[in-house]
């Protein structure tokens, strides 16, 4: 990147510094002459901008997040996952009792990860589910999603709300509040909770 930017300075003082023969056309050299200052002052902005390029470049090497969830029964949530929001299942891991200790995440407790995604094409954000049979957790308070403090819902985002309803009502799962619900700008929400009591919220036209 830099040696071009010093390549562009380099070249506009070289045509903007550079003798003529008295010989030539005035007009020609006063057209290489502009031209050499135009490269010249362009090499210079593009070294001033150079490092503020640099840095609004992201730490980050996904665009995504995975989403880490504590559940009771991982089997009941994966078919709800699957089945009733439409989630696929990919391969997942498993955390052995020390790994976990050491990370600082599991107090002691070897552990499966089951993994869910939206769409297979990588990078996708993926729900990780998690369950420890011998070391329940404690459920809180999920009547609303201001009564708990942490992360609270999901929102995901759906091509067709008509269908997304059809597969909630063969899943059983009722609807939150008044929803579906109008959103007003061709877009449907609907608010829904997955076996545990988490919220997930939907959103989408209705074909």
């Amino acid at each position: 990147m830099y040696p071009l930017r010093a390549s562009i300075v380099f070249a506009g003082y070289f045509f903007k510094t550079r003798a003529y023969p008295g010989c030539m056309n005035m007009t020609l050299s006063s057209v290489w002459t502009a031209i050499g200052t135009i490269t010249f002052l362009a090499g210079i902005a593009s070294l001033a901008v150079g490092p503020a390029a640099c840095a609004a470049e992201s730490e980050f090497t996904k665009p995504v997040i995975d989403i880490g969830i504590v559940v009771k029964d991982s089997e009941r949530t994966a078919r709800f996952l699957t089945n009733a929001i439409g989630f696929k299942e990919v391969a997942g891991f498993s955390v052995a009792a020390g790994l976990g200790r050491r990370i600082g995440l599991i107090d002691g407790h070897e552990t499966d990860v089951r993994v869910f995604v939206l769409e297979g094409a990588e990078p996708a954000t993926r729900v990780k589910v998690l369950s420890f049979p011998g070391a329940p957790g404690k459920q809180a308070d999920q009547s609303f999603i201001h009564s708990t403090l942490g992360i609270r819902y999901l929102t995901l985002y759906v091509k067709d709300m008509n269908r997304t309803l059809e597969r909630l009502k063969q899943a059983g799962v009722r609807t939150l509040g008044e929803t579906p619900l109008d959103t007003g700008n061709g877009n449907w929400l609907v608010a829904v909770k997955d076996p545990d009591g988490d919220f997930i919220e939907l959103i989408g036209p209705r074909r």
